[in-house]
C-alpha cells in the first residue's frame, strides 16, 4: 500500500471512529437513569387517537422501542408478552418507529401482542429524546416517571428476570 492509499485509509478509519464515539457519546448524554422519560408525542396505533406516556403514570411502565422490519424485535416480542402476562401491575408498551401503518399492525397481528401499540408522531425526534441508536431498545419508567432501566438491544427473559423484574418489585 503506498503512502497516497495509508493516508486515505487512515483517515476512513479516524472518520468512522469519530462517527462511532458521536454516536456512543450522544446515547449516554440523552438519558441516564434517574432522568425524567422524555414524554413524545405519540398516537395508538390502532386507532391512531393521541396517547401518551403519561397516560400510564403511577405504574410502572415498560417502553419497547420496535420496527416490523428488525429481527431482534421479532424475537424479544414473545418474552415481552410473558413479561406483560406475568406482571400485570406493569403497563409494557410498544413504540412502533419508522413503519408504515400496515406492516407495523401486521406485525403485532401475527405475534399476537395484547399489549398497548403506540406510534411515534415524530419517530427522530422520539430517538434523539431517548438517545436512541438501534432497534429494539427498551427502557423501564417507574411510577413517578423516571428512567429505572436502559436496554440498549433486545431483551430476552432473563434479561426481563436480572434487570427489569427486580426493580418493578422495589
Amino acid at each position: 500500500m503506498g503512502a497516497k492509499a495509508f493516508a486515505v485509509f487512515m483517515l476512513v478509519l479516524a472518520v468512522i471512529g469519530l462517527l462511532a464515539f458521536g454516536l456512543l457519546d450522544k446515547s449516554e448524554e440523552a438519558i441516564a437513569i434517574g432522568d425524567p422519560a422524555p414524554v413524545p408525542e405519540l398516537t395508538d396505533l390502532e386507532t391512531g387517537e393521541p396517547a401518551s406516556i403519561e397516560d400510564y403514570r403511577g405504574k410502572w411502565v415498560l417502553l419497547n422501542f420496535w420496527s416490523s422490519w428488525c429481527e431482534p424485535c421479532r424475537e424479544e416480542s414473545p418474552d415481552l408478552q410473558a413479561f406483560q402476562d406475568a406482571n400485570p401491575d406493569v403497563a409494557v408498551v410498544g413504540i412502533n418507529l419508522e413503519d408504515a401503518s400496515d406492516k407495523a399492525k401486521a406485525f403485532v397481528s401475527e405475534l399476537r401482542l395484547t399489549y398497548p401499540q403506540l406510534r411515534a408522531a415524530d419517530s427522530r425526534a422520539l430517538r434523539e429524546s431517548y438517545g436512541s441508536v438501534a432497534r429494539p431498545e427498551n427502557f423501564l419508567i417507574d411510577p413517578e416517571g423516571n428512567i429505572a432501566v436502559i436496554q440498549r438491544g433486545p431483551v430476552t427473559t432473563e434479561v426481563l428476570d436480572e434487570k427489569f423484574a427486580p426493580a418493578v418489585s422495589q
